[in-house]
């Protein structure tokens, strides 16, 4: 059961509207690495969750996601308040109309004051927000690495978003949903270390004679070496030839008679012929002749 609360997690105080801000904002509203995009990628982990402990953190961080969202919605909001009455009342004129809202580097085709100056489920450049944005798998410990870097993704974006804005109360909003993010990552960090072992992900082991293999799979000039792909843990392998199986290389499946003739009548009734020289309907449609003997 949800609950709403009317006053916000953190107080939005927005100095003076500049709607070219507001649809930079967006991207953390509808956008991929956005609190929509978070509390709906937590909250159906949790909802298929059986470990009593996980369930919680995920539950309790995907409704503060949502609070998140209610934050970045106001403060959009806020943002929009004056040339939302302008657009509306149709004050100015048109060119001066666009410049005033423009000017601020809105330059988005589709923006939120073309939504009423509200706070559309779209990212910065207008695309609606998709469920595609969660990337869910059902493995605590691959959804939890996946969770880390989503709060990361978002921490990235809020400080970008920090650095074009002298706003003072934005700014402080922002770095107060920049802190969760920090604060989800160390949690979800603490989740995921508490299953023991935890790689490789899944109940599966990795077949032993490719699992410490490094491929250097680049010609040219020499490729750096790093902890990545040196030391006791690594096989290192320059320039690897097919098959690494031993095998031969070639793709093979195992046919009974009757699939096995016709698949040879098929391929000797659309074979092609190397030697011919047809003309094509492009050649027709260039003036192209016919060569003799054709």
């Amino acid at each position: 059961m949800f609950l709403h609360n009317k006053r916000l997690q953190y107080t939005v105080r927005v100095a003076q509207p500049n709607p070219g801000l507001a649809n930079l904002l967006l991207e953390q509203f509808g956008g991929a690495q956005g609190e929509l995009a978070a509390a709906s990628r937590y909250f159906t982990q949790a909802l298929a969750e059986d470990d009593p402990g996980r369930k919680d953190l995920l539950m309790d961080i995907a409704t503060e996601e949502l609070s998140h969202l209610e934050i970045i919605g106001s403060i959009i909001v806020m943002l929009n308040k004056g040339a939302k009455g302008r657009m509306a009342e149709g004050v100015e004129q048109e060119g001066e109309l666009y410049r005033s809202l423009n000017g601020n580097g809105n330059d988005s085709h589709i923006t939120s004051l073309l939504y009423g100056a509200g706070s559309p489920l779209t990212n910065s450049a207008g695309v609606p927000w998709t469920a595609a944005y969660i990337d869910t798998i059902g493995e605590p410990t691959a959804d939890m690495r996946s969770n880390i870097a989503a709060e990361a993704r978002a921490k990235i974006v809020y400080e970008r978003l920090m650095n074009v804005t002298d706003d003072p109360g934005v700014k402080e909003a922002l770095g107060f949903l920049m802190t969760r993010e920090i604060a989800h990552q160390l949690s979800f960090e603490k989740a995921l270390h508490s299953i023991q072992p935890n790689f490789p992900q899944g109940k599966l082991p990795g077949m032993p004679e490719f699992t410490n293999v490094y491929f250097n799979m680049s010609q040219g000039t020499e490729s750096m070496r790093g902890p990545w792909n040196q030391g006791d843990d690594w096989e290192f392998v320059e320039s690897p030839t097919p098959a690494v199986d031993g095998g031969d290389g070639l793709a093979t499946v195992q046919l009974d008679s009757a699939d096995e003739a016709l698949l040879e009548n098929m391929k000797m009734r659309t074979m092609s012929d190397p030697n011919s020289e047809p003309v094509t309907g492009a050649d027709l449609g260039s003036g192209a002749q016919a060569k003799p003997g054709l």
